[in-house]
């Protein structure tokens, strides 16, 4: 090792050959990442946690069997959170960097930006270039643009395709769960189940199409990407309802985990 080297240097170097972990959690379950250094090897998805972890041991349960077989579970875990009980739920695990808005160097960023919503525009601009359009179908379905500046344009939350569904079982007396279907159902149903999936996704690929339609407006070169849970189902539904829209636009579901990889080795650097 090159003794001339500054602490944050040699750190940097450790942590190119270092294997470390992300978790996402979300407001419905916790996203991970598995990297060794720069480069993402696994991705998973696990159940919220029911209690806090003991003594600082991460639950090995909640593993893959790779990571278990190799004995990975004591890795420097960096951690993004947007539930707040959840997060609670980690603070004894060592070493933890746990990511705030403070963290990530974006103009713009206002208070109460979702940490998710930040990190995946984050990730997307740095990877993908600007500007770009964010478009995360998860639990909510959230739009988040950044300008050719690098500043946080803004963006727009709705309830996601699956919570749309839930409510009007959830809320009404008559009417039944409905379950996404894998392609698009007729627009005009004959029975109540159809009438649901019709009237849920629909009313969401048209919403999505006007906004990325005023987006372009403003920003006509733009990146146009997807991630999130239902991303790839949504954009199934989109390109044959828009078939228009998939020549512009790209699917990366990973894109919170490159920005949580961007802060990561950036805390690194400035310790």
């Amino acid at each position: 090792m090159n003794i001339n080297k500054m602490p944050s240097e040699r750190a940097i170097s450790k942590l190119e050959s270092q294997d470390w972990l992300c978790l996402a959690i979300g407001n419905s379950r916790l996203h991970w990442a598995w990297f060794k250094g720069e480069f993402l090897l696994l991705t998973w998805h696990s159940q919220h946690l029911t209690q806090p972890i003991v003594e600082g041991k991460f639950p090995r349960e909640i593993l893959p069997d790779r990571l278990r077989e190799n004995e990975l579970w004591e890795l420097p875990l960096c951690l993004a959170s947007v539930v707040p009980r959840q997060t609670a739920f980690w603070q004894s695990y060592s070493p933890l960097k746990q990511i705030t808005l403070a963290d990530i160097p974006l103009e713009g960023i206002y208070p109460t930006l979702g940490i998710d919503r930040a990190l995946a525009i984050w990730g997307a601009s740095n990877i993908y270039g600007v500007p770009s359009l964010v478009i995360d179908a998860g639990t909510a379905l959230t739009f988040t643009g950044i300008s050719d500046r690098q500043q946080l344009v803004g963006g727009a939350i709705a309830p996601g395709l699956r919570l749309h569904l839930q409510s009007l079982s959830g809320q009404t007396a008559a009417l039944p769960e409905v379950y996404l279907p894998q392609s698009l159902p007729p627009r005009w149903a004959l029975d109540t189940s159809q009438a649901i999936e019709s009237g849920v996704i629909y009313t969401i690929l048209a919403s999505i199409w006007s906004f990325i339609t005023d987006w372009e407006r403003q920003f006509p070169y733009s990146n146009i990407l997807f991630t999130g849970g239902d991303s790839e189902l949504l954009w199934q539904y989109l390109q044959i309802q828009f078939p228009q829209i998939a020549p512009k636009t790209i699917i990366d579901t990973n894109l919170i985990f490159f920005g949580m990889k961007l802060v990561y080795f950036q805390s690194v650097k400035t310790r």
